[in-house]
């Protein structure tokens, strides 16, 4: 196993099941008695999450996407540099919930924002780095906004309409075909058992191949 973590990515549209399943990928790893962490996106650390905040408050002013936009990558850069990079140099894998392709998706996607645009940020706060692999949980969208009602109150993005969220996992599915050697797609409408047996199963591969 090389000296550097791998940092692995959690990604999909609302009520996927991704704290689930980061939470399985977590009990995979110290099964394998490899050193890890959970985090998130937007947060990870106390600033990002204060920013965190700031973005899914539900708020009668209009915000604006470009603010949006600024807003996570100044979380990500602060989350990325004070904490995922250290935990990666000193050998623990990181196990993410959502990063990069989310904005992607949400900003991109959702909200319109050119791809580029997302990119020239991208290569500003993070350089070359990328997530190792991404495991995308995938369902149709009224499967995981009715999922996510049942949590309870809604957050800002949470209130958009279905529109916006087939535009966001459409993105999804076209980065994931676009390198498919770093996506990994889990069918997400299938049982908790069946995904978490899938999700399993690609934690133990990766950990093989690292």
């Amino acid at each position: 196993m090389s000296n550097r973590g791998q940092f692995i990515t959690f990604e999909g549209t609302e009520g996927v099941g991704k704290s689930t399943q980061l939470a399985n990928a977590a009990s995979i790893l110290k099964a394998l008695s490899i050193d890890y962490i959970v985090t998130r996106e937007p947060g990870g650390t106390p600033m990002a999450e204060s920013i965190r905040e700031l973005l899914l408050a539900p708020r009668a002013e209009p915000v604006n996407e470009i603010t949006e936009l600024l807003l996570m990558f100044a979380a990500r850069a602060q989350h990325l540099h004070t904490r995922i990079l250290p935990e990666l140099e000193a050998g623990r894998w990181v196990l993410c919930d959502r990063f990069t392709d989310a904005t992607f998706a949400y900003q991109g996607g959702g909200r319109g924002v050119p791809a580029e645009r997302i990119a020239q940020l991208e290569n500003l706060v993070q350089g070359s780095v990328r997530p190792d692999h991404v495991i995308l949980l995938d369902a149709p969208v009224e499967t995981g906004m009715t999922r996510a009602r049942h949590r309870g109150e809604l957050d800002r993005f949470e209130q958009e309409a279905v529109a916006f969220f087939e535009r966001i996992r459409q993105t999804y599915l076209d980065r994931a075909t676009g390198s498919p050697a770093r996506y990994h797609i889990v069918d997400a409408s299938q049982s908790l058992q069946a995904v978490s047996d899938e999700v399993s199963g690609l934690i133990r591969e990766l950990a093989d191949r690292a």
